[in-house]
């Protein structure tokens, strides 16, 4: 291996791990909220069945429409702070994300010995330099429309109130479950995935016999094609990733930074022959990094293993199994780099160079890392990718679940309403159902605090894990609050007929705990976007300042908590 395959393999392992993992927490933007520019209250049955269990706790009315339609929609509905700001970020990141793919899908095996091959034919078809580097710009343009169209039609088919709903789906995430695990076998080497073989020809065809534009065109959607093998994987990760943002253009972005990436080594090629000369030759050094992408589709997979898991209340799919499963994938991944697997594709390695030594101690090092988080240890990198640590069995420091200054006469209900579905995040304790909780909230006299979430939420996770934690923000929200979590993706806790209504934003039924709680959230505080943390009066839900988001600035939560508190007291 010569040391430009060196420092290559190294650049492509290293910015592997950083997509694949970083894209869906490290790099992963806060979600932006959505809001309804015409907002039509829309009325909430009572729920007789909702009383707290303690008898202590006296009972209050229900939230109405009468009740609702006292809060000033023009204060309440609208988009919360920094959303503009949010939106941009992610955007930026989801291009970013793409951009880093599509230089991965470049050094596939099926890609990157094309350019040679690629620009050599240009030159000759076009008979002089300067017209060869005018067709190699239009090949990397092509690239570019082809690509983004992709993006635009996934979102024209499902819009993006549908892509929120399908990221939020226990059956797509089991789906996208499956289809990652066959891409990774794929990668493996055990079959090879392509598209059907007539409809390639078709295109092929079309790029020898077609001239001009349209035939560098066609030469562009055949490279598409061929390639999709090697880069599906990848496009699949992006597309989902950007859909369950919630960002109309998300899909679009994605693509334009996958086809930018992988359009300008071909036409930097064309512009600078050095470049072509200066890089590294194909070899088995690219299976490895195909092989090496594997195990990290593997990994992955189990994320969407665990949303489906969350979704449908299997409760099985524990933390501890994700955290085994993900420390034997690495170390398997260690041992490959190693030479201690082979592939059917793998060339023999008679030694162990130095980048892979040094790589196979990164992976044998992140699988260590993992390790403490099988008792307890919050491994904070995979916030919002593993399970959520109340699904953990076995805690070594669970912490208290207790307030540690609560006064309250008022005993917190031992059971709540669909508490043995829906588990609060370690060391605090919650209502699930709004009447049971503004009950409980009026007999303490104390503010709400509403956490819309969900159950396949990266930022909700990503609060509870890194926020939530802090010792003042986890002050504020036992002691001084009663938390209520919303869940507005939850399709298996069905409601009582006299709950029912039609939701004119949803536009369906809201038959379920999920689709109540997300019509709560738009007809009454201008969005559906998750998390979105309300402060508000017991009584009527009136926030007692502006609705937020997710904020990963623990000092900045801490101050919307106590803010929140000083209206509250101010009211009294």
């Amino acid at each position: 291996m010569t040391f430009i395959n060196i420092k290559t393999s190294i650049k492509v392992l290293v910015l592997g791990i950083i997509f694949f993992l970083g894209s869906s927490t490290l790099v992963s933007a806060q979600q932006a909220d959505t809001t309804f520019d015409d907002m039509e209250f829309t009325e909430i049955g009572a729920d007789t069945t909702s009383a707290p269990d303690s008898a202590s706790v006296a009972p209050v009315s229900t939230i109405t429409k009468d009740t609702i339609s006292k809060v000033d929609s023009t204060k309440v509905a609208g988009t919360p702070s920094g959303t503009k700001t949010e939106k941009e970020k992610t955007l930026w990141q989801t291009f970013i994300a793409g951009l880093v793919g599509g230089f991965l899908a470049f050094l596939m095996p099926c890609i990157f010995p094309m350019v040679p091959l690629t620009i050599s034919y240009f030159t000759k078809r076009a008979g002089s330099k300067g017209k060869g580097i005018g067709q190699a710009l239009i090949y990397g343009l092509s690239i570019i429309v082809i690509y983004v169209a992709f993006g635009l039609l996934i979102t024209v088919i499902f819009g993006s109130a549908g892509l929120n709903a399908l990221s939020a789906s226990g059956t797509f995430n089991f789906l996208f479950f499956i289809l990652l695990v066959v891409f990774a076998i794929s990668f493996f080497g055990a079959f090879e995935i392509t598209l059907p073989s007539a409809f390639v020809n078709k295109i092929d065809n079309k790029a020898d016999n077609s001239k001009g534009l349209l035939g560098i065109f066609f030469m562009a959607a055949s490279l598409a094609l061929v390639s999709f093998s090697c880069t599906g994987p990848i496009i699949g990760t992006l597309l989902v990733d950007a859909s369950s943002k919630g960002e109309l253009l998300g899909p679009a972005v994605g693509m334009f930074g996958f086809s930018l990436a992988l359009a300008l080594p071909f036409t930097l090629s064309a512009i600078f022959p050095g470049f072509l000369s200066s890089m590294p030759k194909s070899g088995g050094w690219l299976n490895s990094v195909k092989v090496c992408l594997g195990f990290l589709e593997l990994a992955l997979a189990l994320k969407f293993l665990s949303s489906a898991d969350l979704a449908w209340h299997w409760e099985w799919f524990d933390r501890e199994i994700f955290l085994v499963l993900w420390i034997v994938i690495f170390v398997l991944m260690g041992i490959y780099l190693l030479g201690g697997i082979k592939f059917a594709h793998d060339s023999d390695l008679p030694y162990v160079s130095t980048p892979r030594l040094f790589i196979a101690i990164l992976s044998f090092s992140f699988a260590m890392y993992i390790v403490p988080g099988l008792w307890g240890a919050p491994v904070s990198i995979l916030s919002g990718l593993a399970p959520p640590m109340n699904t953990q069995d076995f805690i070594l420091t669970p912490g208290s679940t207790s307030s540690s200054s609560n006064t309250s006469s008022v005993e917190f209900p031992a059971k709540v309403k669909h508490g043995e579905h829906l588990k609060p995040p370690v060391g605090f304790r919650a209502f699930f159902d709004l009447d049971e909780g503004i009950a409980y909230a009026a007999s303490v006299n104390k503010p709400v605090l509403l956490d819309f979430t969900g159950h396949t939420c990266v930022n909700c996770r990503r609060m509870e894990d890194l926020v939530w934690v802090d010792k003042e923000v986890g002050r504020l929200i036992k002691d001084e609050y009663v938390l209520i979590q919303l869940y507005a993706d939850d399709r298996n806790i069905k409601m009582p007929k006299d709950k029912i209504h039609y939701s004119k934003i949803l536009k369906r039924n809201t038959d379920d705990l999920g689709y109540w709680n997300l019509d709560l959230q738009a007809t009454k505080y201008g969005s559906n976007a998750q998390p979105l943390y309300v402060l508000a009066t017991a009584n009527d839900l009136t926030p007692l300042v502006p609705p937020q988001g997710a904020n990963m600035d623990v000092k900045e939560y801490a101050a919307y908590l106590q803010s929140g508190l000083d209206a509250f007291k101010s009211k009294k």
